[in-house]
């Protein structure tokens, strides 16, 4: 495969998507340019790959792979191509084997129906419906105590599943990042010079590890703390929220390398 001068990492809700509208229209000139100079723009998001292939459909970004799931994985180029859902089974078959003193207090998106997802999350039912096909990671919402919320954790751990808390839902997986699944792709391209955008803790080991980190604000939360690379100037603070900042600061960074 050959080697682009630059690749560009981003986050979607809240860096390339405003948080209100999920317009991206601000960024669009920005992303045809990018395409148009065969830079490969690596959609990074908690989204499922159904999710995001109607998004990188739309964006015009179908010949590259993007990152599904937080970086549980990562999708395949192509319109309409997604990931074997296979580690999705095996995590359902390993959560299956912890007790059922501690299993009954957890109600994953796999043991819902899609009003039940939709229920949960807000979303209308067919956006539920797309949540809900997963490849990787299992979100999920517990309704017990917080000592059965610990065992619970703890029976995961010892069968080799992590479990994030991300506020609304506790969030299992097999303990991959989205820089993981960044330096994945980033092999697939033999490691050019990077960009990774993003607005939430997420996000943060992503920016750490690219040549060039970009934190977009998001008025909608608190600002993330200093990071790695930031003192130095390799990771910046771009002023503008959503879709206008992410096409000034990718604007910028081009001019290093064009």
């Amino acid at each position: 495969m050959k080697t682009p001068p630059l690749i560009v990492f981003t986050d979607l809700d809240g860096t390339l998507l405003d948080h209100d509208t999920y317009d991206w229209s601000p960024a669009e000139p920005v992303l045809k340019h990018l395409t148009q100079q065969g830079i490969p723009v690596i959609l990074t998001s908690s989204k499922t790959a159904p999710e995001i292939a109607e998004l990188r459909s739309a964006m015009g970004l179908d010949q590259w792979p993007a990152i599904c799931e937080n970086g549980a994985g990562v999708m395949p180029a192509g319109a309409g191509e997604l990931p074997d859902p296979a580690p999705y089974a095996k995590l359902r078959a390993v959560l299956d084997t912890v007790p059922a003193e501690l299993r009954q207090f957890y109600r994953g998106f796999g043991d819902m129906d899609a009003e039940g997802v939709a229920a949960a999350t807000g979303l209308p039912v067919e956006s539920a419906a797309k949540a809900a096909t997963r490849a990787f990671s299992e979100p999920g919402v517990w309704s017990g105590s917080d000592a059965h919320r610990e065992a619970f954790i703890k029976a995961l751990d010892d069968l080799g599943v992590t479990c994030r808390d991300g506020g609304r839902f506790l969030t299992l997986g097999w303990g991959r990042l989205k820089s993981d699944a960044m330096a994945e792709v980033l092999d697939m391209y033999s490691a050019p010079p990077s960009i990774a955008l993003g607005d939430a803790p997420n996000d943060i080991e992503m920016i750490e590890q690219a040549t060039h980190g970009v934190i977009i604000p998001n008025p909608h939360r608190a600002p993330l703390p200093p990071v790695q690379g930031e003192q130095e100037g390799r990771v910046i603070r771009e002023l503008s929220p959503g879709p206008k900042g992410w096409a000034n600061a990718v604007q910028t960074l081009l001019r290093r390398y064009e």
